[in-house]
């Protein structure tokens, strides 16, 4: 091979369930450096099984690292918009990192799991790069950072059913907690993290078990009666519940304020944390964009990066968009001028070449209804 040759592509990573998926002939796909299931039986069926029952996610590519040490609260809320040290052991708030102009470095989950010990969760593209972030701050602080993210799984189980097929299969403190809330409790001999949280706008729970237990809590759950799912499920009901994606509806130009993240920003404390000055100045004059939620009124399919259009002219893009299998017609999500993107304001979205009417509606595009 000559000096100037291509390097050879970094191989992919696999989680603890790659055999899991095969077993059960997933469709796999490179996604963010790891070999992920896209489908086990079909996106649609497996969308509607988490709206109607109960589904579950291999989502042990995201990274998870943990806190520890008497500063541990005070490094995170040095990191973090959200003020973390407000969080009593047992409780988690969602949050983002920010450069200190503001940007977005990733959006985040904090878990509190005791005053001195605390469980971060990254996104899966960001992992790596929240790691670092984190490894260049911790030593001014009396804290020290455990990744565990090759030595652990993580599936996430969401749906209406997810707490009685949680029930049916694991300990019953699981089921039993609160939104937003998490526990750690022992099964069949190993330590398993839970959570109440979700991205699916269901009703769901995230489990952290170690690598070696991922594939017997992945077939446990599978006898239980979850569906397997895949992630083109996970992005149709994230996008149905107007939640964002990283890269798409948020990046390093992007600040909590624009993309509807405000009220993950405390300011109100005096803590100083990394970006204050910048996201102070943006809650002062108002951000000068906004994320707005579009609902397609015609036939057509708007995708990622096709222009919102207002009187023919270009006044923003799509950054996340598709078919809702729930509501049945095209939906999406892009950046308007604050004026554009209150709801009702009637639109166009341009669609290789072809103008869809869509209209700004309030987020998110689906709530699940309430129990009877």
């Amino acid at each position: 091979m000559s000096d100037d040759a291509a390097p050879a592509l970094e191989a992919l990573r696999r989680t603890a369930l790659y055999d899991e998926h095969l077993r059960l002939g997933a469709r796999m796909v490179p996604f963010a450096g790891w070999e992920m299931p896209v489908q086990h039986t079909g996106i649609v069926e497996e969308h509607h099984a988490v709206r109607r029952a109960a589904g579950m996610f291999d989502v042990s590519h995201m990274g998870r690292f943990e806190v520890r040490g008497p500063q541990a609260a005070a490094m995170l809320r040095y990191v973090c918009t959200y003020d973390v040290t407000r969080l009593s052991p047992g409780e988690g708030h969602y949050t983002v990192a920010c450069h200190p102009d503001g940007g977005i470095i990733d959006d985040v989950y904090v878990f509190c799991l005791d005053p001195e010990r605390f469980m971060l969760v990254a996104n899966a593209a960001n992992a790596e790069r929240i790691r670092d972030w984190l490894a260049r701050h911790v030593g001014g602080f009396k804290a020290e950072l455990v990744d565990r993210h090759e030595s652990t799984a993580m599936v996430a189980v969401q749906g209406p059913h997810a707490a009685a097929a949680c029930a049916r299969a694991l300990p019953g403190e699981v089921a039993d907690i609160g939104k937003r809330r998490c526990v750690e409790v022992e099964w069949r001999g190993e330590t398993l993290f839970a959570s109440r949280t979700g991205y699916t706008g269901e009703d769901g729970f995230e489990l952290v078990v170690p690598a070696q237990a991922g594939p017997e809590l992945w077939r446990t759950l599978l006898k239980a009666g979850v569906t397997p799912c895949g992630l083109g499920a996970r992005d149709t009901l994230r996008l149905e519940a107007a939640l964002l994606l990283y890269g798409n509806d948020m990046d390093d130009s992007v600040n909590p304020f624009e993309a509807g993240l405000g009220w993950v920003v405390n300011l109100d404390d005096g803590a100083d944390f990394i970006g204050r000055e910048a996201l102070l100045r943006v809650s002062e004059e108002g951000p000068a964009r906004l994320l707005a939620c579009l609902k397609a009124e015609g036939r057509g399919i708007m995708r990622a990066g096709c222009p919102i259009l207002r009187s023919g002219e270009k006044v923003g893009k799509v950054t996340s968009g598709g078919f809702s299998p729930t509501l049945g017609l095209s939906i999406g999500m892009g950046f308007l001028p604050p004026p554009l993107a209150e709801a009702g304001t009637e639109l166009e979205v341009d669609v290789r070449g072809k103008p869809l009417p869509v209209r700004v509606v309030p987020r998110p595009f689906y709530k699940p209804p309430k129990p009877a």
